[in-house]
């Protein structure tokens, strides 16, 4: 606290007479073709007086230099062009950069006058017509409880769970997470998060740093057509070009580690810059303050980034994008004398878990003319997990009632690791005014090597279960046409096709069709259908048995992809004070789901979350399941110093198995609600203070009945058949609050933040585990979710 108040009173004590300005700076193009857009009238307003008003110069570029700090909004106004509108946050340590992307009208002339009831929050991407929103990287910073992390902030979505602590999966629409794209610079990355378990796209923290990104698009139903090999939702990210004028830099320290950044011109007459991001982060000040995070371990991870931009003649930009992460952990129960109440661990070993993830990629575009966009991405990923056990066999002292461990030996051991060579390629075409198509491939050709062996219930020999290395194909084209019939009415549809070597499956001719009426200026009537495809886990295709020659026999090498026809109806309508309201029904029909051949209740529509891999039997893909809710999302995006965001959902997920019995899945929570805002208080021309808040309540996660012989054979928790997710924990709540002091001086801005998760130390359950030999004579037991955390962070722009 003694450094926390010098630091306080040194940064209170800055001189706060002289005012203090900043540069924005950006370019304005066509959003179809990316072609330079001339003349463009760009004004800056605040509290409805223009402060400044320019045009866009011959290559589409702008700057209005000693801009005021503070909340402005900036609006462009183009002839033939709806008007574009956005409101920026102005700060003195760093310049705002803008890439604009104008909409041309139908109509022969655009209208300039200035409209305040302009849809925000919609998509960037113009084939998007229903269940997308804009995904702002001020948000992660500006949402209580999202830490920073794209995944988290996501969770506060309409149809998008967000009720466990220990992990960010991305829950749409009572879908498991493995449904979810990750796609980054126009290509497919592996789980971007450390800590990942192979076939997830989840983890405890996010490798993708919101000071990297730029503005993507989130979608969660009946997606376009560029988007394949996905089910369930698409997180579409790019990264941030570096400012190419000047150096700038970021230095962060706090609770959960140190960062920097930094950018800067490589060559400034060119426009050449460079963008780069190193994070370290140990959870150790935790441990050290007494402060409970779900482990008594020390969870070490750091991850990387950069982009490099080198513009080329006539309109064209060449790429360079690269981003990383490691992480490791030692959970180590012989270590203990008292029974833990690890969340992250089994409490009968000890664990060694490590994995890794890396991308490194090139990116094309080019404005081959004023009609047609041409963009090219190639790109080298990998990922790995691997993990020791060793079984750690212990009794309690009846005299100190401590454990005491009698022997420890080898339990399991894996390395699963994958990379993929990657190509995408697309081309933008404007026919005309009303009728564009995008058509585009992307071609993987992945690397994969899994390894891994067990010891058998008896513990007297290993069993080896996988052992797999080769290659194969996944290819992807499609074609979408957008069809503007007027200003009000956009038609939009498309085929999507996928081709896996691996299992040799086909997927042709998937559609899909998208619809947006507008009734006016400030409503529209939305509509989106879809048909989608999604390759299984790569590592599950691998599991083998042992024949009885000690052949391996591998009987999921076959499995065909699960398929996913999406239904979804919207109204939006919007205000003039900034608020907007969203409403969307929605059905879901998954079919060709994998299931187990023997009758059973399992099926695949229940993995992807928690920090376990699973371990099929044989499968057939003839399970099915179906999803269907009402979401409603009233927002006031930040304006007046304040914002506030509501979203509510109610839902029905369930599925059968090869038994034909309907169950409800892992994810069927039944509703999720949450309810969020923030003010900002000048304090004077220099000094903001910022509150915000966050409360979540949703339904329990879902379990059944314990098959106490089958987990004791096992070693694991297991359940009987009868009556799976038949039952329920109590309501998961939660409630946040986020307190940030930003201090502007001379080209430099500080802050201070203090986000303080779970203020209330709300004990939810996270769900059952297998925990024999515990002191009170129990083998099974409730996990508690993550206590009040505090999280604080010091900050610097310059």
């Amino acid at each position: 606290m003694k450094i926390l108040s010098t630091v306080l009173v040194i940064l209170f004590s800055i001189s706060v007479s002289a005012q203090i300005t900043q540069n924005i700076r950006g370019k304005v193009v066509d959003i179809e073709t990316r072609g330079a857009l001339i003349g463009v009238k760009v004004q800056i307003v605040k509290d409805s007086t223009v402060l400044f008003k320019v045009g866009t110069e011959m290559d589409g570029s702008f700057i209005i230099s000693d801009v005021p700090i503070g909340k402005h909004t900036l609006i462009c106004t183009y002839v033939g062009y709806r008007d574009f509108i956005t409101d920026i946050n102005l700060y003195s340590g760093k310049e705002v950069l803008l890439t604009i992307e104008m909409e041309e009208s139908v109509s022969d002339m655009g209208d300039l006058v200035i409209k305040d009831d302009t849809p925000r929050g919609e998509a960037g991407n113009e084939m998007a017509m229903v269940s997308a929103r804009r995904f702002s990287v001020e948000e992660t910073d500006r949402y209580a409880g999202s830490r920073g992390d794209p995944a988290r902030m996501a969770s506060n979505y309409a149809g998008v769970q967000g009720t466990d602590d220990s992990r960010n999966d991305i829950v749409v629409r009572g879908n498991s997470p493995i449904g979810i794209l990750w796609q980054v610079e126009g290509i497919q990355i592996p789980n971007p998060n450390h800590f990942a378990i192979a076939g997830s796209q989840g983890g405890p923290q996010s490798i993708l740093n919101n000071k990297v990104l730029s503005n993507g698009d989130f979608f969660t139903s009946a997606f376009p057509a560029e988007y394949g090999n996905s089910i369930s939702a698409v997180f579409d990210l790019n990264f941030r070009n570096g400012n190419n004028l000047n150096h700038e830099f970021t230095g962060q320290f706090g609770v959960l580690g140190m960062e920097l950044n930094a950018e800067g011109p490589i060559n400034k007459q060119k426009g050449s810059s460079y963008l780069a991001n190193y994070r370290y982060s140990t959870l150790g000040i935790f441990q050290a303050a007494g402060i409970d995070v779900g482990t008594d371990a020390i969870p070490r991870y750091q991850d990387a980034a950069f982009k490099i931009i080198l513009p080329t003649k006539n309109q064209g930009h060449w790429g360079i994008f690269g981003v990383g992460g490691i992480s490791d952990i030692a959970i180590k129960i012989s270590d203990q004398k008292e029974a833990s109440l690890e969340f992250y661990g089994d409490n009968d070993r000890d664990q060694y878990f490590g994995t890794g993830m890396g991308v490194l990629g090139t990116r094309f575009s080019k404005t081959l003319n004023k009609d047609t966009y041409f963009a090219t991405t190639l790109a080298f990923s990998h990922e790995n997990n691997h993990a020791n056990h060793d079984y750690v066999a212990r009794h309690v002292d009846s005299t100190t009632n401590e454990f005491v461990v009698d022997s420890l030996y080898p339990l399991m051991g894996y390395v699963f690791q994958s990379s993929r060579i990657q190509l995408a390629s697309n081309i933008t075409k404007k026919l005309t005014r009303q009728h564009v198509i995008k058509y585009g491939l992307t071609a993987d050709m992945i690397l994969y090597e899994y390894l891994d062996s067990a010891l058998e219930a008896t513990h007297t020999q290993f069993n080896q279960r996988w052992d797999a290395k080769g290659s194969t194909f996944l290819i992807q084209p499609y074609v979408q046409w957008k069809y503007k019939a007027t200003d009000d009415l956009v038609l939009t549809t498309g085929l999507h096709a996928l081709y896996f070597e691996q299992s040799n499956s086909f997927s042709f001719f998937e559609p899909r069709f998208g619809m947006k009426y507008s009734l006016d200026r400030s409503q529209s009537i939305n509509f989106g259908a879809g048909l989608h495809s999604q390759i299984q886990p790569l590592y599950t295709y691998f599991y083998h048995k042992t024949g009885p020659n000690d052949e391996k026999i591998y009987h999921n090498e076959n499995m065909d992809v699960t398929k996913s026809a999406h239904l979804v109806l919207g109204y939006n309508k919007s205000f003039k004070s900034n608020v907007r309201i969203k409403s969307e029904v929605f059905y879901q029909y998954l079919y060709n789901v994998p299931v187990e051949v023997e009758s059973s209740a399992f099926s695949l529509v229940n993995q992807g979350s928690g920090f376990a891999r699973f371990f099929p039997d044989s499968l057939q893909n003839t399970g099915t399941g179906n999803n269907y809710g009402l979401e409603l999302t009233v927002e006031k995006f930040f304006d007046n110093s304040f914002f506030f965001l509501i979203t509510a959902s109610l839902f029905d997920s369930k599925y059968k198995g090869s038994d034909s019995i309907e169950r409800n899945t892992n994810f069927n929570g039944n509703y999720i609600a949450n309810i969020l805002g923030g003010k900002e208080f000048a304090i004077n021309k220099k000094n903001v203070l910022s509150i915000g808040g966050k409360v979540t309540w949703g339904g329990g996660q879902r379990y059944g009945r314990v098959d106490t012989t089958a987990s004791y054979a096992q070693n694991e928790l297991i359940f009987l058949d009868q009556d799976f997710n038949e039952f329920q924990f109590r309501d998961y709540f939660r409630a946040d609050l986020k307190i940030n002091y930003k201090i502007n001086a001379k080209k430099v801005t500080h802050e201070i933040a203090l986000d303080l998760v779970n203020i209330t130390g709300q004990q939810n359950i996270l769900g059952l585990s297998y925990t024999p030999n515990q002191p009170d004579g129990r083998d099974f037991r409730e996990n508690y979710q993550l206590g009040f955390l505090p999280i604080f962070y010091y900050r610097i722009d310059f």
